[in-house]
């Protein structure tokens, strides 16, 4: 876990490092981004236990507003899109194996130089799978989510790397509700497209 956590931690900084000479290609006002994404996880206290998440998704988002903000909470509104068309649950009972659609992603790109573009998001969504999740509530769940990470610019792509809180339930289309929670490590490749 130790060298999980410790290659989390230097993989930026190492692409970081090495993109910093090259031209960057960066969020602007007026903007698209796209991405294609990737994250892991596992559950944590507050819901259910003992479970793994995978998930895959692609993402579109509109960067709507020039730099805003004081000092070093400057920043960029961007509002994106994902659509999730591979989402497997590993849990005790069964796996089960589903798709989403997040339709509300707020995410506010930090305002950089260098060649990281660091970010937070709020985003929620659904989860459709062909078991319950957790066992014995439902197929239908609603996901919300808190994300921190950062792009690493690079001239003709970028590589994102993030630390994601994902809460899974059923709003009470079912009972019980226990919900499930689990921190995820989610990497992405994508690109910022000018506007147009």
């Amino acid at each position: 876990m130790k060298q999980l956590l410790m290659a989390v931690v230097l993989f930026p900084v190492l692409v970081g490092w090495s993109l910093a000479a090259r031209a960057q290609q960066r969020p602007e006002d007026g903007g698209h981004e796209i991405q294609l994404w990737t994250g892991s996880g596992y559950s944590v206290p507050g819901g259910t236990s003992n479970t793994g998440v995978w998930n895959l998704g692609l993402r579109y988002g509109w960067i709507l507003t020039r730099p805003h903000g004081p000092g070093f909470l400057k920043g960029r509104f961007e509002y994106a899109v994902d659509g999730v068309p591979a989402f497997v649950v590993f849990q005790p009972a069964n796996t089960a194996y589903g798709a989403g659609f997040n339709p509300l992603n707020l995410k506010w790109n930090f305002a950089t130089r260098g060649a990281l573009s660091p970010y937070i998001e709020l985003s929620g969504g659904t989860l459709f799978t062909n078991h319950n999740v957790p066992d014995g509530t439902n197929t239908v769940n609603f996901t919300s989510c808190a994300a921190l990470g950062t792009h690493i610019l690079g001239d003709s792509h970028n590589w994102s790397i993030e630390v994601r809180y994902m809460h899974i339930s059923n709003a009470g289309l079912a009972t019980p509700n226990p919900g499930l929670n689990t921190v995820q490590v989610r990497l992405g490749i994508g690109k910022f497209l000018g506007r147009h």
